[in-house]
C-alpha cells in the first residue's frame, strides 16, 4: 500500500531581516521537478484537486495561510494540515487529493514531477478505484 503523504521539513534560514527556505529536487524534493504551479485567492468553501494521478508525484507547500490535503487511496484517508512554509507534503502516485480550508490569503505552492499532461489525470473517483483494482 502506498503511503498517504510524508511531511517533510525544508531547511529554514533564520534571519532577523526574514526566513529563508530551500527546496531542491533530489535533496529535500526526491524527485526532478520539472513543473510548478501555485493556487491562490481561493474563496472561502471552495475545494481544489479533486483527482489522483498515475505518474506525476507531487510536493505541496502552504507558503502562506494554511489548508488541508485529503488524501484517499481508495481504502482509507488522512488529512494534513499544512501552514507552515518549511515544511511539504510528498503525494504520491494513485493517490487521490482534495484541498479544502483555504484560509484567506493562502497560497499552495506545488512542485510537480511531470509536465502537464491531461492523462495522467484521473477526474472521476469511481475510474480512481477501478484504476487502483487494475494496477494491482
Amino acid at each position: 500500500m502506498k503511503s498517504l503523504g510524508q511531511i517533510i521539513d525544508l531547511p529554514k534560514i533564520i534571519d532577523p531581516r526574514g526566513n529563508l527556505t530551500v527546496a531542491q529536487q533530489y535533496t529535500q524534493v526526491p524527485f526532478g521537478i520539472r513543473r510548478v504551479y501555485w493556487t491562490y485567492d481561493v474563496p472561502s468553501g471552495e475545494c481544489r484537486g479533486g483527482h489522483a494521478h498515475r505518474h506525476c508525484r507531487e510536493f505541496i507547500v502552504a507558503v502562506s495561510g494554511s489548508f488541508d490535503v485529503v488524501l484517499d487511496d481508495g481504502q482509507s484517508k488522512i488529512t494534513h494540515h499544512l501552514n507552515h512554509p518549511y515544511q511539504g507534503l510528498l503525494v504520491d502516485t494513485g493517490i487521490w487529493r482534495t484541498l479544502e480550508d483555504f484560509s484567506s490569503g493562502a497560497v499552495c505552492l506545488v512542485l510537480a514531477e511531470d509536465e502537464f499532461d491531461e492523462a495522467d489525470y484521473i477526474y472521476d473517483y469511481q475510474q480512481f478505484l477501478a484504476y487502483l483494482k487494475c494496477s494491482k
